[in-house]
């Protein structure tokens, strides 16, 4: 088994779908062997694509507020592994970005997982990644996915995504705030800051 490092090289390399991206393709993705936390994303969006840096937008700006946690945390590799169910930025459909490439997670998922020994909680953020990682223990919507959030533990948190775009759902659902952040904050700090 080659060492993370390589594999992603590897997966920076990847073109497998580059006919579909009309902006080129971009893995966006970090790894460690030490990281304690994953978190499984949709793909990046059009600034984190010309950035290269993951969640590095207002979705971001809301997930780190959720998590209560700085940027200089949030990026430690050591610690925090990002992993996008597609790699590369879609682009742009109707209603907001394409859904994420469906050949990246199983192509490199399993493979990234196996070389991250010491996870102790992914977080399943957005209704891509909670189908793929919980199959048919998802709930028939988010909605209800996340409101039985404690079901999942102690291997996963699900969380709908953070994109400025669900404030409406935010605003309609306080029991998320209320109920589900403060669980999602002691959880994220208790895997993070035991030695």
């Amino acid at each position: 088994m080659k060492p993370i490092d390589e594999l992603l090289v590897a997966i920076r390399q990847c073109r497998v779908c580059e006919q579909f991206l009309e902006m080129g393709v971009n893995p966006v993705v970090r790894a460690s062997e030490t990281a304690e936390l994953l978190i499984v994303g949709q793909a990046p969006g059009r600034v984190v694509h010309q950035t290269s840096i993951p969640w590095n937008d207002k979705s971001g700006d809301n997930l780190r507020n959720w998590l209560d946690m700085d940027k200089d945390v949030f990026y430690d590799t050591s610690k925090i592994a990002i992993v996008p169910m597609g790699f590369c930025y879609p682009g742009t459909g109707k209603s907001g970005d394409l859904a994420p490439r469906p050949e990246c997670a199983p192509l490199w998922h399993s493979s990234l997982l196996t070389r991250m020994p010491k996870l102790k909680l992914i977080l399943l953020i957005g209704q891509y990644a909670q189908k793929y990682y919980l199959k048919e223990q998802a709930k028939p919507t988010l909605t209800e996915t996340v409101k039985n959030f404690e079901a999942y533990l102690p291997n996963y948190f699900v969380l709908p995504h953070p994109s400025p775009r669900n404030n409406i759902w935010q605003a309609k659902n306080e029991w998320f705030a209320e109920e589900v952040i403060p669980v999602l904050r002691e959880t994220v700090q208790d895997i993070l800051t035991k030695e």
